[in-house]
């Protein structure tokens, strides 16, 4: 399972091998580190995408749940322990089921605080409509504020194999911002879960 971070990327969230129900990825650190395990609920109505500390599952660190049932534009309520809210995250569903994928950030007060977009719409619209375009041109998105500055980039590496994404952060982002770091990696987090099917 060995492979090397790309320069700048902080954390990497790799798809557990051999998982049969759901989606499960380990979280790396840039050190290559296992600082995180991700889970997604098999067999739930609505979507539940789970962060812990380990793959043990004893220590919780962010939930994201949909609102609600099988809904193409479905918002994603983003908790800390205690119900402590922090923000949520919504697909943008036509956009992202007919042209490229999209997700808008609010927080906590539902005031867009940010956006993510994956970055190449025709490499976008292949990849939905020409077979192993995913597999030879891997996504890749962009995150910013809503005054347009960057706060992120998710880059999905090429393997045909295990998915596996980076997640390069911006220097510049506050510890007391509504996108803070916990709110970056659950977003991406939640893009590995829903939008890594398509590959």
């Amino acid at each position: 399972m060995a492979f090397t971070p790309q320069p700048g990327e902080k954390f990497t969230i790799r798809r557990k091998v051999l998982k049969i129900f759901g989606a499960a990825f380990h979280i790396y650190d840039g050190n290559n580190t296992v600082v995180g395990y991700c889970k997604q609920k098999a067999f739930k109505l609505r979507e539940d995408v789970r962060i812990y500390t380990d793959e043990s599952m004893n220590t919780e660190l962010v939930t994201m749940k949909a609102r609600a049932i099988l809904d193409w534009s479905s918002t994603y309520d983003v908790t800390m322990p205690g119900d402590i809210n922090m923000g949520s995250l919504r697909r943008k569903g036509a956009a992202s089921t007919f042209l490229r994928d999209e997700w808008m950030i609010f927080d906590p007060k539902g005031v867009q605080v940010g956006a993510v977009k994956e970055n190449s719409g025709f490499l976008a619209i292949a990849r939905r409509y020409v077979d192993y375009v995913s597999i030879i041109a891997p996504q890749s998105f962009t995150m910013t504020r809503t005054d347009g500055s960057v706060v992120a980039t998710l880059r999905q590496h090429f393997n045909p194999i295990v998915y596996r994404m980076g997640v390069s952060v911006s220097k510049d982002l506050k510890v007391d911002e509504p996108l803070d770091e916990m709110l970056v990696l659950a977003a991406a987090c939640l893009i590995a879960a829903i939008e890594g099917r398509q590959g």
